[in-house]
């Protein structure tokens, strides 16, 4: 496994990160045991979920499931960076939801005791909350930093310029302020490199891209569906996604195959290469999809390959940060 630091900080984590979305709703608890003790097996020790994640409003059922993989000991809490977001509805009144002090403070509270931990070591704002001052967010994360039950916090779904108050607002506050954001980021969705990648690089902050492959698009699903599978492309963004981009799809895979690397392996190692990239999120729902992920890590793309990507996926006008990539 590879290491890096996450954004500006002395973390290391690993280059993959494993995604938690699917334990409960489409893993059952044991297999979702499983795959957690096998990406430690592979060296992976960054976590990421979500309070939401399980989709049953106010229960965290996924938190609970780590909560209780964590309770078996062996070392399991200990290897781990734990990354866990507040904002999600978790109730039916007013203020069970977004990032109010209140929220964010009670939220914690709940994350800690579902996921049978002292703290989280990443605490992500899921998305940006327009309606809550900065120093009321700052001054709730603070707190929660000084009783020891966040040591970082991120961001997720912020545009650049959020980055850019929020970290502004930190610095008055001498706060170290965000360390990471979490965008959808693929080669097929690029927006996050006009201004959110820049803006990252510039603060510091790691970015950590979700839906790498696209909901599966990016993962063979042509192939997949001519052999019988790719279940989960025929739904959701993959689906939209293939009847909008079904040429481009088949050039992609055949052009991996000239590679001789799997189209997943590409994707992942495509925002490998990226700037800025911490660790894009796995979300394997298997032990098999798990160890399959690694070999992203062996894809090594020459600036020939790189251009060819950039051929069949073009980023977002003229390439590149903004305001160069719409102007002259």
């Amino acid at each position: 496994m590879e290491y890096t630091n996450l954004g500006r900080t002395g973390l290391s984590v690993s280059r993959l990160c494993l995604g938690t979305m699917n334990f409960g709703p489409q893993t059952s608890e044991p297999d979702s045991y499983a795959v957690m003790d096998r990406a430690l097996e592979h060296g992976i020790n960054f976590f990421d979920t979500a309070n939401i994640y399980g989709w049953q409003t106010g229960e965290g059922i996924t938190e609970q499931i780590i909560g209780r993989w964590f309770a078996q000991g062996g070392g399991r809490r200990e290897k781990v960076v734990l990354a866990t977001k507040v904002y999600g509805k978790m109730g039916d009144w007013p203020n069970e939801q977004g990032l109010s002090a209140r929220h964010i403070i009670r939220a914690c509270e709940d994350s800690l005791r579902r996921l049978q931990t002292d703290v989280i070591d990443l605490y992500q704002m899921h998305h940006v909350s327009r309606a809550t001052p900065w120093e009321e967010i700052w001054q709730a994360m603070e707190t929660l930093v000084a009783q020891g039950k966040v040591v970082y916090v991120g961001s997720s779904n912020f545009a650049g310029w959020h980055i850019g108050q929020a970290q502004a607002a930190a610095q008055r506050r001498n706060f170290l302020g965000l360390v990471s954001e979490q965008s959808i980021y693929n080669l097929l969705t690029r927006a996050v490199e006009l201004e959110v990648v820049p803006a990252a690089q510039h603060y510091g902050l790691g970015i950590i891209p979700w839906s790498p492959l696209h909901g599966g698009l990016l993962s063979g699903a042509l192939r997949k569906m001519a052999e019988g599978g790719a279940a989960r492309s025929a739904a959701g963004r993959a689906a939209e996604g293939l009847a909008e981009h079904r040429p481009t799809i088949e050039a992609y895979e055949k052009f991996c195959a000239d590679l001789g690397h799997d189209p997943a392996d590409v994707a992942l190692g495509w925002l490998l290469s990226r700037p800025g990239v911490t660790a894009p999120i796995i979300g394997p729902r298997t032990i098999d999809q798990l160890d399959r992920s690694l070999g992203a890590l062996d894809v090594r793309l020459d600036e020939a390959a790189l251009a060819r990507l950039d051929e069949l996926f073009p980023p977002v006008g003229k390439g590149g940060p903004g305001p160069e990539a719409w102007a002259w």
